[in-house]
Order: structure tokens, then sequence, then C-alpha cells
């Protein structure tokens, strides 16, 4: 799911104010819009022109634009967009709109922050039903770490998971084709299809010595964010994902551990991608005083900082409380972890979380496409880093291969040795 969450935040509004970009963005966003027009009915003043002339006149502009700056060659994007048409094997299959959407992914993508991203009206669709709580493909969220795309989380009971992909698999080819290298948003293309089709990764695991080929059917993936079950008088709650209807299904939980009158509370966050900044502090606001920090807002315009604070909620700090997490634990999670490790209400057991500490805002665009842009960083209350350093446990324990297929759980066991020392 950069999640995906998706983070809108990811933020509390989709529809939030661009925040500050550079001018030259600014100013090459301007020169796509003109251009599409241009293609598709010239001007109003003028007779419809070829694409051949809106080539020419883009060029032109790109000029005026970066009139200061002699390292800068315009006529290139001419000279590539002539050059596609006239000499590519198969030019006559050519998308003049797969061009153009091409041209704007390459510029996101140069940016070289893995979580910014590019998305076309389709995958903008499918980022938003993603982010709602179901979605048709295999269930697992991926990212980019070190050029290669890799899976962030599998989500618990999905295809992905009952294939036994983990956290950190690095997928080097999907039905065949090489995906390394390939940005996030494509190589989600690849991998998602239709219900009950099968497609089949190439993973390469942490330690293997080779790749292997896994084969997983597709299929439509609800997403039940909040799991809860008593055991030994225990609370045990998994989060899966950080959505819309989280913090509604994680109050009605609230009441069942308080009426279970429950010893202490394990929050399972392992394998959780992250989803709405809002509903990390929502959780948060269950163990913590209100109007304390529940994480600081950094943006490269410091006049724009800010701290999410927590509200007022029905009170868990009186219970023990265990936060489990694994390296798939991203985003919202690790907000969540590193404030309750922050304050001392909780202790952190298992491996050291991802380290997706920055903020994304879908910016949605004209034509139904998007961009998730990165436009801040993320710090817990005391003022530590989350991005690519992730959330310290306070207790690591590992979970094993061989654990997983022998279907135990060390680090939930030690979690519960935790709740009653």
């Amino acid at each position: 799911m950069d999640q995906f969450s998706a983070n809108n935040q990811f933020v509390d509004n989709k529809k939030s104010k661009w925040y500050k970009v550079p001018k030259f963005y600014a100013y090459i966003f301007l020169l796509c819009a003109f251009f599409i027009a241009g293609m598709a009915a010239g001007t109003q003043y003028q007779e419809p022109q070829t694409s051949e002339q809106v080539i020419k006149q883009t060029s032109q502009e790109l000029k005026s634009i970066f009139f200061d700056n002699e390292e800068i060659d315009t006529e290139l994007f001419e000279e590539v967009w002539t050059l596609l048409h006239d000499e590519y094997l198969e030019k006559s299959g050519i998308d003049d709109q797969d061009l153009f959407y091409g041209a704007i992914s390459g510029m996101v993508e140069a940016l070289g922050d893995p979580h910014t991203l590019f998305f076309n009206p389709e995958l903008t669709k499918d980022f938003s039903q993603e982010l709602e709580g179901s979605f048709f493909g295999i269930g697992a969220e991926i990212g980019r770490r070190e050029g290669f795309v890799v899976i962030i989380a599998p989500l618990a009971n999905t295809p992905a998971d009952l294939a036994g992909l983990k956290p950190g698999d690095k997928i080097l080819a999907v039905d065949g084709k090489d995906i390394i290298g390939m940005s996030t948003n494509e190589a989600v293309t690849y991998i998602r299809g239709d219900k009950g089709t099968e497609v089949i990764l190439t993973i390469f695991s942490k330690g293997a010595e080779v790749p292997r080929d896994v084969s997983i059917i597709r299929d439509k993936i609800d997403i039940p964010s909040v799991i809860y079950r008593l055991e030994d008088n225990i609370a045990i709650v998994e989060i899966t994902h950080f959505n819309d209807d989280t913090d509604e299904r994680f109050a009605k939980v609230v009441q069942q551990i308080l009426n279970n009158d429950a010893t202490g509370v394990i929050i399972d966050l392992r394998n959780n991608p992250g989803g709405y900044l809002s509903t990390s502090v929502d959780i948060a606001s269950y163990w913590l005083e209100p109007n304390s920090v529940v994480v600081r807002e950094t943006f490269s315009d410091k006049r724009n900082d800010r701290d999410y604070k927590a509200t007022k909620k029905t009170s868990l700090s009186h219970l023990k409380t265990i936060v489990l997490v694994n390296e798939g634990s991203a985003s919202a999670s690790e907000i969540l972890a590193g404030a309750l490790q922050d304050y001392e209400i909780a202790e952190i057991v298992g491996m050291t979380t991802f380290g997706k500490g920055s903020v994304q805002q879908l910016m949605e665009l004209k034509d139904d496409s998007s961009i998730k842009l990165t436009v801040a960083r993320w710090l817990t209350p005391n003022g530590r880093t989350i991005e690519s350093e992730g959330i310290l446990p306070d207790y690591e324990v590992d979970f094993s291969l061989e654990d997983y297929e022998n279907e135990i759980d060390p680090q939930l066991d030690r979690a519960k040795e935790l709740i009653f020392e």
C-alpha cells in the first residue's frame, strides 16, 4: 500500500492547500497543462496545432523558463520526442498520453525520494480504494529500499501472508518481468490484477542464497483494521492499518477491554504499514494526557512546523501496555510506538521498525491523476528522527522463519511475560 499508506499524510485532508513547491516544478506543471491543452485542441485564437507544432512551442517555453541556466539544453525535449516518433521500432503503438505521464513521473522520480510518487488516474483510484479499506491484489504493502522494490508488510490472512512473504523480501521480477530499479507505483501495476488470477513473484529473502518464485492468486483484499482477542486475561489488540474506521473500531475494543477487566494490553503493530496520521494520534490519546505531544512535524519552512497533540479519550494508562513491532511496522505505527515509548507508558518488543517517518500529502490534479509528495518529516515527542532510523525496541526479539513454520511466536510470548513481571 507508502503505507500506502497513504499516508495522505498520509494527512487529515486530501484537498489541503499545496505546500510551497520550488519554482522550477511550479513552472513545469503549468507548462504540462499548456502542453495537454495544445495537443488536445490547439488554442482558442488559432487553428488547431499539430503535434510537431506543440512540441516546438513547448521547447521554446522551456527555453524561456531556463534562460539563466546554461547547463540545460531545452531543445533536448523536442529532439527526444521526435526520435521516439520517427525511429522507435513500434512507433505506431506510441500513446502520447503515456509519454506525457511518463515525463511527469520521471520528473517526480528525479527527486530521488522513494516516497514521492506520481499516480495516473487509474493508480490514483487504486490508491484511494486501498485507504478506504479494500482493493484487489495480493495484500502486501510495498516500498523501495536501495533500488529494490521490497515487501514492507504482508497484511494478515491475505494471499501474500498465506504465501509466506515477509517484511524485507525483495521482489526481483513479476511474471518474469525484471522490476529492479522500477518505481513502486509502476511495480504495483504488474502485481495487482483481477480476482482469481495468478501472479508469480521472484523473491529474494534475507539470508537466502538464491531467489525463489512464489505463486500467488490475487483476491479482493478486505482489511479489518482492528482485531481483538483475550488470552490469559491479557487484551491483545492487533492493528493492521490506520484507516478511516480504525478509531471507531478501536473505541469499541477499549470498552471490551474494560468490561473484561484485563490484566494488561498488548498492542500488535507488526506488519502494520501505517495509514492516516490523525488516526495514530487518536489511538495514542487512549494512553496520553490531553494536549500531550504525540508527534512533531517539521517542514522545510520551519514556520509551518507543528505538534499533533492527544485529545481526551477513555484512558487505558492504568493498564500495563506492551507494543509489538517488527521490520514491517512503518509510518503511523512508528508514531504510536515512538510516543508511548518516549513517555515511558509502554515497553516495545520485537525488531527495529521500518523507518518511514516522512509525510506524504496526496495532491489531486485536474485530470484525476495525483502526486503523493513528501512535504515534511516526523519526530517523536522527544525529538527522535523516525525516517531511516525507525523505533528501536526495548527488548529485541526476532521472529525467525523456523518459528513461523512451527507456529511459534517468541515476540508475543515475551510480551506476555512482561505483562506479569
